[in-house]
């Protein structure tokens, strides 16, 4: 990076620039923890029984300490080909009107307070607002070492059961959507797509309610005829910038659906994977009669119901990637 002209390839210096995040996304915690390490030893050293406050300061590092190991191993279990990737997060609405188009944008906020709180960035490439409240659709990159990595946790159908704010009666509902989740492609993974193989319409942005929200069609929709995969931006500044955006989700999209080709007879005997469809849930999240959030593959739970729809969802994530490595070794 220091080299002469290297920021005069803006598209290599990216790459190379994301390459060193992720990097040291790993080196730093290492080196964090060893620092740590060298400063427990040399107070261990200096201890004597009766400096109760030289032991405080042991326990308070020994607990930092921890806390960095913890998520050291918390990393390995991330060691998938695409889990240090950014994300590409869908989120759709389910029947129900109003009241799952405002889940959905509940969700919407979860994860993008889930990615703030990891200093990931949240790019929208195409949203539908709900007609009353909240959001019919949204699909939005994810940028950040091991983005993918997490929120793979996140693929299912999502509950939601309250007290309606839209029910003049204060009814229960009960709430659905859908959320998924695909690794955004680098240039090494080989994925080619013929030009005739594709098929671009270009409409004008939708706001909500359906209208426009500008008077240009620089909207891009892309099919790939052979799969009938669709991917589609409009929130970018130009056709052209939505167009390349566009390439990138379907590209995303064409890798995964090859993927899961090559895993469909291992999948079916996998009884543990739940379809993403409507009753078969990977997590609710109950506000009425109680406060309780539980994932239905780990049977992890939580009564801080605020937390989790604040972001706060390391712990569900751990314990997806803790039992997803379980069900591994059981194979193997």
């Amino acid at each position: 990076m220091s080299g002469e002209g290297f920021w005069g390839n803006a598209e290599e210096s990216r790459k190379t620039v994301k390459e060193l995040k992720n990097l040291k996304s790993v080196v730093d915690p290492w080196e964090q923890a060893y620092k740590k390490y060298q400063e427990l030893a040399e107070i261990i050293l200096l201890l004597k029984e009766e400096d109760k406050e030289l032991v405080l300061d042991l326990e308070l590092n020994a607990g930092s300490l921890l806390k960095i190991v913890d998520k050291l191993e918390f990393q390995v279990l991330l060691g998938g080909a695409l889990d240090k990737n950014s994300a590409i997060l869908s989120i759709n609405a389910g029947a129900g009107g109003t009241e799952s188009c405002d889940w959905a944008g509940m969700l919407f906020r979860m994860y993008s307070r889930f990615a703030e709180s990891h200093d990931y960035s949240v790019k929208t490439i195409e949203l539908l607002d709900g007609e009353e409240a909240g959001i019919k659709n949204v699909t939005v990159l994810i940028e950040g070492p091991y983005a993918f990595g997490y929120l793979k946790a996140e693929r299912g159908v999502h509950r939601l059961v309250r007290i309606s704010p839209f029910d003049a009666n204060k009814r229960r509902h009960t709430s659905f959507a859908s959320v998924d989740v695909i690794a955004e492609i680098e240039e090494e993974f080989d994925i080619k797509i013929e030009e005739k193989d594709l098929r671009v319409d270009v409409y004008r942005s939708k706001g909500a309610g359906g209208q426009s929200v500008n008077t240009t069609d620089s909207a891009v929709r892309i099919t790939h005829i052979p799969t009938g995969i669709i991917a589609q931006c409009q929130n970018e500044r130009s056709q052209f910038q939505n167009k390349q955006t566009a390439l990138k989700i379907l590209k995303a999209r064409i890798y995964e659906a090859e993927q899961e080709k090559k895993e469909e007879e291992s999948r079916q005997l996998d009884m543990d994977k739940k379809k993403i469809e409507w009753g078969s849930q990977i997590r609710s999240y109950v506000l009425h009669p109680y406060n309780m959030v539980k994932d239905h593959r780990t049977d992890f739970q939580t009564g801080d119901t605020q937390k989790i729809l604040d972001g706060g969802l390391d712990e569900f994530i751990e314990a997806f990637l803790k039992f997803s490595a379980k069900n591994k070794e059981k194979k193997c």
